[in-house]
């Protein structure tokens, strides 16, 4: 029996390939939040570490988030279990400085909201915003960012004015210490990469990141931002934009759509899908 897909046209459209440029910001936001945080600094799980396996890392979150926002419920189901099986191992230990387990609704829910506000973000900055009219059926449509994983439908706000409330509230429970500071900055310095890489895109890399933070994580962050910087980083974004929104859609939606392909593949040939 076929299955259905999980999405319509309009989550679809937000599916763009620039908004990896969006990517670390998003990542800084979700770690903002301690559970989270140390939950990744303090993961046991090697295989899905960043700074040993940066190729890994990067398609096995982007597999997750083709899955969760074009995949079918069958591709959700595999990508749910292959999660689990990673996530068992992540959980607090004596020593750590916060609770927290991979299993935690409210904290999967955090991350799904910050994936929720990285696609709202992108679509405005190179598509121009959603059209209002639209915006409920986007909104209740990315409720998969989280019930791919263990959120329940309920959990996710009713709408997206209950959607602000909550986002607003949760504000309060961001704090990145040193540790996670640290680990983060890293990240916006590609430490991750090779050494040419770093020297190539590294100043760039952590322009783009810094322009897509809100104030609040920016300063979580201590990254310091002007006004010619944003004016600078809005003239870059607007071109980006300008030629994503005339490229056809597989090209538009690359490398997503290859990593879409590549769970089925793999799903298929009965490979690990993380």
């Amino acid at each position: 029996m076929e299955t259905t897909r999980a999405n319509t046209a309009t989550l679809d459209e937000a599916v763009l390939g620039a908004a990896l440029m969006a990517g670390s910001a998003n990542v800084i936001m979700q770690l903002a939040r301690p559970g989270v945080g140390y939950g990744v600094v303090e993961s046991k799980v090697h295989s899905g570490n960043l700074f040993h396996h940066p190729v890994k890392r990067t398609r096995t979150t982007l597999s997750y988030l083709a899955v969760a926002t074009m995949g079918t419920d069958e591709d959700k189901r595999h990508y749910r279990r292959a999660v689990n099986t990673a996530h068992v191992h992540v959980r607090s230990t004596e020593p750590s400085p916060v609770e927290y387990n991979a299993f935690d609704r409210n904290l999967q829910l955090w991350v799904a909201a910050c994936l929720y506000k990285g696609f709202e973000d992108t679509y405005d900055v190179f598509l121009g915003g959603i059209a209002p009219e639209r915006v409920d059926e986007f909104y209740q449509e990315a409720s998969a960012l989280g019930t791919t994983l263990q959120v329940r439908r309920e959990m996710w706000p009713a709408d997206r004015d209950a959607f602000e409330e909550y986002w607003t509230e949760s504000l309060d429970a961001v704090s990145i210490d040193d540790t996670v500071r640290d680990y983060l900055t890293a990240i916006v310095d590609l430490k991750f990469a090779d050494r040419v890489s770093r020297l190539l895109f590294g100043r760039f890399h952590r322009f783009v990141t810094t322009g897509f933070l809100p104030r609040r994580f920016r300063d979580e962050m201590r990254l310091g931002w002007t006004s010619r910087q944003e004016r600078r980083w809005r003239a870059l974004m607007t071109a980006v934009g300008a030629v994503a929104k005339r490229l056809p859609r597989p090209l538009r939606q690359f490398p997503f759509n290859l990593c879409l392909w590549d769970v089925r593949r793999r799903i298929r040939a009965g490979r690990p899908l993380v």
